[in-house]
């Protein structure tokens, strides 16, 4: 993983932390599963969305918003450097 993957990594994981309590109770492993352990529902994804778009200026469509681009850490992760190579190309 690159310095730049994992600054991303990062800011995903402190915004889980600090917006779910779950999370902070549990901890967030990286390819944990959290639509099936209930760290996430259908509304905090809607607040991670939100936290993307704001945090790394991409734009998520609605077509993007499928159960397996948010189902981990990993998934989030490997999104939003996808969406990001995508912008500057």
């Amino acid at each position: 993983m690159t310095q730049a993957q994992s600054l991303i990594e990062d800011r995903i994981r402190e915004f889980v932390l600090k917006q779910f309590p779950l999370a902070r109770k549990r901890g967030v492993a990286a390819s944990e599963k959290w639509l099936e352990t209930g760290l996430l529902d259908s509304l905090g994804i809607l607040d991670l969305v939100h936290f993307l778009e704001e945090e790394f200026s991409i734009h998520i469509a609605d077509e993007e918003l499928l159960p397996e681009t948010f189902e981990s850490l990993d998934a989030v992760t490997a999104f939003v450097i996808q969406k990001s190579q995508d912008k500057t190309t």
